[in-house]
């Protein structure tokens, strides 16, 4: 109680020393000296220090409230750029899904065009080892003909009639002077003779198919039976396929007969010996193709 009413004095005291009030706490202090006791100088300048530091603190809790506000900002940019990064990764996650899943089923497709492309080369692999291997027994079937056809046809002099291979077919190729007189579709003896021999052997070969092409040189003719050369190739070549038909039971299916005439010489017309060459006719046997047909059209 006593120290209450000492403060009362103070404050008396205070005011009846100034003919001014004391400074407010916060506002500058005054230049003018204050002619007050000492313990009230002493109370005022733990007054202002008390202000001055009352000041620096409001202004810290200041800057930290706008700390706090800067933080907040930049916590809620923080957290706006996380949730587009994560919508982005979200989206590019779906596109690579989606993409991976498009690369997925385009390899897989190509993985099934891969084997059915493989199956179909199998086949034709499969197919072509049938077709070579039809070839060569083919092959061997004209090797061995031609072998017949040499021992059996070796009593005819070279001039006369020559069997040879080309293109996987037998040529039996028989001369004018064999077979027909000079301007004639008939058939001399000698000729029959030789037709016989060649028809006992595609009798026992029926798997044989039979050509039978006549030629001629480029020398004209003009009959009363035949119009010029390629009437006359044409008429020897029906001859003998009669002759094989008729007299030995060669089946019509195995046989054709066509003409070339002079266009397909063997040798020059400018000589003798090459027009001789040249008047000729050719028995050309080949294998059948069935078997070969047969595989292209089910390939």
């Amino acid at each position: 109680m006593r120290r209450f009413k000492l403060f009362i004095l103070i404050i008396i005291a205070v005011s009846s020393f100034s003919c001014k009030p004391i400074y407010k706490c916060g506002e500058a202090k005054p230049e003018k000296k204050l002619f007050l006791p000492k313990f009230i100088l002493t109370v005022i300048d733990e007054r202002d220090s008390l202000c001055h530091t009352l000041t620096l603190k409001e202004n810290m809790i200041l800057n930290l409230n706008d700390a706090i506000n800067t933080k907040d900002e930049n916590y809620k940019k923080l957290e706006n750029q996380y949730n587009e990064l994560s919508d982005a990764k979200l989206s590019q996650s779906e596109q690579f899904s989606n993409t991976l899943k498009q690369k997925s089923d385009e390899l897989k497709q190509k993985s099934e065009t891969l084997a059915e492309k493989e199956a179909l080369l199998q086949d034709r692999e499969k197919a072509l080892y049938e077709m070579q291997k039809i070839i060569a027994r083919q092959d061997s079937i004209t090797k061995r003909l031609n072998d017949i056809l040499r021992d059996a046809l070796l009593s005819f002099k070279s001039d006369e009639l020559s069997v040879e291979v080309k293109n996987g077919k037998v040529y039996v190729s028989m001369s004018d002077k064999l077979l027909f007189k000079s301007g004639s579709a008939a058939i001399e003896d000698k000729g029959l003779e030789a037709i016989k021999v060649l028809a006992e052997v595609l009798d026992k070969n029926s798997d044989i198919d039979i050509l039978v092409e006549g030629h001629t040189d480029n020398i004209p003719i003009k009959t009363s039976l035949y119009k010029d050369n390629w009437d006359l190739s044409v008429a020897r070549a029906t001859s003998i396929v009669r002759i094989l038909t008729d007299n030995y039971k060669i089946s019509p299916l195995r046989l054709t007969a066509s003409g070339k005439g002079e266009f397909s010489p063997r040798d020059t017309n400018a000589t003798p010996e090459g027009r001789a060459r040249n008047r000729r006719t050719e028995i050309i046997l080949s294998p059948k193709l069935d078997e070969i047909m047969k595989l292209l059209k089910v390939n």
